[in-house]
């Protein structure tokens, strides 16, 4: 079963300590940052799919950890809930306000906040926020992304394509395919956080197809850094015997056998918000 990703801002030791120990066994995947700056980071390279924020942080306020969050496209859909000694009805109205999704004052009961996480994915998912697998925004969340980049210049789009995806769900089952997309969804954004910038966006339009919009000042690096961790960690989720043949055999030995070639991806530099409209749209396609 795919692991949800759990980031926690938070810099009491016990605090994360007791919370990373129970949300592991409830088969969380948890990342833990322990001042503002370094959740911000974090958030960004790990696409976690629930952010649980404490507001009295050593560098920064976590109400503007929050308001950065939500204001920065690659993480402006990850659900949040403020973890807090801070009981006035004022701070509550105040985190509520800059779009946290529920509002816990410590102390609290672990069984509270492991239900209130739940629901707050379960809302995600329904209101199609965020894909629980990839961690990324979806269809709805690219459509306000085009229009707000067709405002912006000095930017380039790739059209992303997983190659064999349906082939490998097929062969190796459903369970396999979602621990790819997991895989694949963490890699995006920790290339994009080593080689594009704060204000650049990732978004799922269906499980083969992604769309990406970057600031990246050396596109080609951020390139190479997707397609060689893709080209490594793709061949994992294979078993040996197919790893070492190179492709998926379907109806093998019989007449109408197929060689269906492992996962792979086709990345395409399909637009660019130039500076003028002089400027034409460049396209270039990179295969791993």
């Amino acid at each position: 079963m795919l692991k949800k990703r759990l980031l926690l801002i938070e810099d009491d030791f016990d605090v994360a300590e007791m919370l990373q120990v129970y949300f592991t066994a409830q088969g969380y995947e948890i990342f833990n940052a322990l001042n503002g700056k370094e959740g911000i980071a974090m958030a960004r390279a790990k696409s976690p799919n629930l952010i649980l924020l404490d507001v009295m942080l050593p560098d920064m306020d976590g109400f503007d950890v929050c308001k950065g969050l939500r204001t920065t496209p690659l993480t402006k859909y990850i659900p949040i809930i403020f973890l807090t000694q801070r009981d006035r009805r004022a701070d509550k109205v105040a985190g509520l306000e800059l779009g946290a999704d529920d509002y816990i004052t410590k102390p609290f009961d672990i069984e509270e906040l492991r239900l209130r996480a739940q629901g707050s994915l379960r809302r995600a998912s329904r209101e199609a926020l965020t894909d629980d697998r990839t961690g990324l925004p979806t269809e709805s969340a690219i459509r306000e992304a085009e229009t707000n980049f067709a405002a912006r210049t000095n930017w380039q789009r790739l059209q992303i394509t997983l190659n064999g995806f349906n082939a490998f769900r097929d062969y190796y089952g459903f369970v396999a395919a979602d621990e790819v997309l997991g895989f694949f969804g963490h890699t995006l954004a920790e290339s994009l956080s080593r080689h594009g910038t704060p204000e650049d966006f990732g978004g799922m339009h269906n499980e083969t197809r992604y769309t990406v919009f970057t600031f990246a000042p050396n596109l080609p690096a951020l390139i190479d850094s997707l397609t060689n961790a893709l080209a490594v960690g793709f061949p994992t989720f294979y078993s040996f015997a197919d790893r070492e043949r190179g492709y998926l055999v379907f109806q093998e030995g019989k007449a109408d056998e197929q060689r269906v070639p492992l996962l792979s991806a086709t990345i395409t530099v399909t637009e660019r918000g130039a500076p003028s409209t002089d400027d034409a749209p460049k396209t270039a396609t990179s295969s791993v």
